[in-house]
């Protein structure tokens, strides 16, 4: 299986926002009550939003591509976090995001997700970050093994509201190298 990172965009939108609607509620935790998880992708995951993310300078996205389709993606922002707590939590400067990673569940295990995470290095890399960081739920330990394998750390918490809910993400970040 051939696996291709490239830059998304706006072309992109809809497919991208195919693949965020069905792996963004595989990441939420068991009791995310299905009418917050479809607000969060109405409001934050659609082809609308998209659309401004892949034209909005401090945002990249990358595209997973296998059997000439989008398989994933990752989101990342190149400025400095707005929220205290993470601000607070962090080492290192200056710092990408990683907003997003997802796979497609089909696609777990084939190497998408490390190419992807591959790619997000190069990046930040690319770009002068000294960091990456992002929030990942305190219950998604899938998630978090991955991050921990591809040299992140926890360094402190965060919340992250999905519809009505609120929930627990632990901020995790690693050197650029």
């Amino acid at each position: 299986m051939s696996i291709t990172v490239d830059r998304a965009g706006i072309w992109d939108s809809e497919a991208i926002a195919d693949v965020a609607a069905v792996t963004f509620p595989l990441a939420c935790p068991p009791d995310a009550s299905d009418d917050d998880i479809n607000a969060f992708i109405d409001n934050v995951l659609s082809v609308d939003k998209f659309s401004e993310y892949l034209t909005d300078p401090t945002r990249t996205v990358l595209k997973v591509i296998s059997s000439d389709s989008i398989v994933g993606y990752a989101m990342l922002i190149d400025a400095e976090p707005s929220d205290p707590d993470v601000r607070s939590a962090l080492t290192l400067r200056p710092t990408t995001e990683l907003s997003k990673l997802y796979v497609l569940p089909g696609n777990h295990g084939s190497g998408a997700a490390a190419s992807l995470m591959a790619a997000v290095v190069a990046h930040a890399h690319e770009s002068g970050s000294a960091g990456i960081w992002l929030g990942v739920n305190q219950e998604n330990a899938r998630a978090q093994k991955f991050y921990a394998k591809h040299g992140f750390t926890r360094v402190g918490t965060k919340t992250f509201v999905v519809g009505t809910q609120l929930h627990h993400d632990f901020v995790m970040e690693r050197p650029v190298n």
